[in-house]
């Protein structure tokens, strides 16, 4: 294919004192300081906690309960699903140990009983699906005309996006359940009204979108809330538990955020870099999507202010500085020390740079304390540098009219996608030890670390591509495709699609081997995490570009409307 068929749209130019500049016209803040200091919440009161002890103390009878395995696997997963696990790991884990997944079950149990087991680690085969697959591409013991065998369906289509590489078993069982699904809701048979109106239909729809395994569970609480007060078994005291526990995180990061846009406020740099998308409370949301519980503040703050200079630092690369100012601005962050470079360049760039070298600072001492500041702030700085280095050798290409091979691209790009920055300072923050674990985290996590930034950077290119090409910048994974294989954007799609789900099979391979060590087992959940953030945010375009459709309804849920 002619590259001239890759033209893109002349970029918008505003004018600056020295040459035109290019820029985004990102749209300003909605988050107003003001308004973020009015949040109030009453759940923060002490008297809540002796509630909450109460009731998880109830819902911990269940487990003693004679019941069957069905009952006890769904009471399982609705406590994930109603963010409550925290309060009950042993008995989660104590209930799973004791499961023999060999044992006959219908589709239902053995399907919800692989995911269970799998989302915990535990080393199970996916032979156990296969008996309800035909060679038809379609779920065996269905009856299409019955709404309640949706259920067992979804349930096959979720845990099929638990599997491996090389998993065919699993792959078949997508296909499968998403042909059934297809045919039950086509079926002219079917009263269409009467099926919509369950609450299976909702859940269809749902899982069809993204499974649950890509989503935020923080960010899924509310709507499972909804869903399980529609259960015909719903048990009132799980469900007040869940709306209890939920408004009282809510108050807790309302008072972080709070925090956090004082420090935003008072940092002073806005002005200065009014060029730059100013989403304080966009990285707020990334960062309790990575680490929801209360104990992780420190990270959730550490994580916000990461993600906000990511954005500056993004923005002065792809929309701002001019492909000269660059160079140095790139050598200031290699030569780090070195306060020559930083005062020969623009005021903005000193600004930026200074600022960044501040809040690395402040967070190296704040995870290493004395004795380990030094070697903490060595690992951050490394982390940065790489980052910088990423997004200038993407401006060269810009610059030259460039645009690599897919492989080319992708071996830059899973380092530009942040992906690496955020996951350093989740792992230094989660597991405090610096020393010799820092050469076992880059080698042993080197997998997971990867595969988590390339779903971060192709959700993103999916979901910012259009948006782009039509300001002129540079080239993302599917311009890269389609040049390189001479194939449509649509195919291109398709393809990088496909790639995203390689890459969740690689993490899935990397949890599993080892979500067995409970130590870092934490660290392991927040890399998953970082993976499904990128998922909400560009699933429906540029989360961080357009603040006022689907993350602004997310940013409400989390910190604004209580249950």
């Amino acid at each position: 294919m002619n590259q001239s068929n890759f033209n893109v749209s002349s970029p918008t130019f505003v004018s600056g004192t020295d040459h035109s500049r290019r820029s985004a016209n990102y749209k300003p803040n909605i988050w107003k300081h003001h308004f973020l200091q009015s949040l109030h919440s009453k759940y923060h009161k002490e008297e809540f906690v002796m509630v909450l002890n109460k009731l998880v103390m109830e819902v911990k009878s269940l487990f003693a309960q004679e019941t069957n395995i069905l009952e006890q696997l769904e009471l399982v997963d609705w406590i994930q699903k109603l963010g409550l696990a925290n309060h009950f790991q042993k008995e989660i884990n104590g209930f799973l140990e004791s499961i023999n997944p060999s044992e006959e079950q219908d589709l239902q149990v053995s399907a919800l009983c692989f995911r269970l087991l799998r989302n915990h680690g535990f080393a199970v085969l996916p032979d156990m699906l296969s008996k309800f697959l035909d060679k038809n591409g379609k779920v065996k013991r269905t009856i299409s005309s019955h709404a309640g065998d949706v259920k067992h369906v979804v349930e096959l289509l979720e845990a099929s996006h638990l599997g491996l590489e090389g998993e065919k078993i699993l792959d078949k069982a997508k296909i499968c359940a998403r042909n059934s699904l297809k045919d039950i809701f086509s079926l002219s048979s079917v009263n269409k009204d009467q099926l919509y109106e369950t609450v299976d239909a909702e859940r269809v729809v749902h899982s069809l979108q993204l499974p649950s395994h890509w989503r935020v569970q923080w960010f899924e609480v509310k709507w499972h809330v909804k869903q399980y007060s529609k259960e015909k078994n719903m048990n009132p005291v799980l469900l007040e538990l869940s709306k209890l526990n939920f408004n009282m995180i809510q108050a807790t990061l309302q008072l972080e955020l709070k925090e956090l846009s004082r420090w935003w406020e008072n940092l002073g740099i806005k002005e200065e870099l009014s060029f730059a998308r100013n989403r304080l409370v966009e990285s707020f949301m990334c960062a309790a999507g990575v680490a929801f519980e209360p104990k992780h503040k420190s990270i959730r703050k550490w994580l916000t202010k990461v993600i906000v200079f990511v954005l500056v630092i993004d923005d002065v690369y792809d929309i701002h500085a001019s492909f000269q100012e660059l160079k140095p601005f790139t050598m200031a962050f290699e030569r780090w020390d070195d306060t020559e470079v930083v005062e020969e360049l623009p005021t903005y760039m000193k600004t930026c740079v200074h600022a960044l070298k501040d809040v690395t600072n402040e967070i190296a001492y704040e995870i290493g304390g004395e004795n380990n500041f030094h070697l903490v702030l060595h690992y951050l700085k490394k982390a940065w540098i790489e980052f910088c280095k990423a997004l200038y050798e993407e401006a060269k290409w810009y610059n030259k009219g460039y645009i690599p091979s897919l492989q080319e691209y992708l071996s830059n790009a899973w380092i530009s996608s942040s992906g690496p920055v955020i996951l350093l300072h989740s792992y230094l923050g989660t597991m405090y030890q610096v020393n010799d674990s820092m050469e076992h985290f880059l080698h042993t996590y080197k997998d997971l670390v990867y595969n988590v930034s390339l779903v971060i950077r192709l959700c993103n290119d999916i979901g910012t591509t259009v948006a782009e090409r039509e300001r002129g910048d540079a080239a993302s994974s599917i311009v890269c495709y389609m040049k390189e294989e001479g194939v449509s954007e649509e195919k291109a799609r398709k393809h990088i699609e496909d790639k995203i789900i390689e890459a969740w099979k690689k993490i899935n391979k990397c949890y599993g081997c080892c979500s067995s060590c409970w130590v870092v087992e934490p660290f392991l959940t927040q890399a998953i995490n970082a993976a499904r953030v990128g998922h909400t945010l560009y699933q429906n375009g540029d989360g961080f570009g357009i603040q006022d459709r689907d993350i602004k309804k997310h940013i409400l849920s989390l910190v604004v409307e209580p249950l």
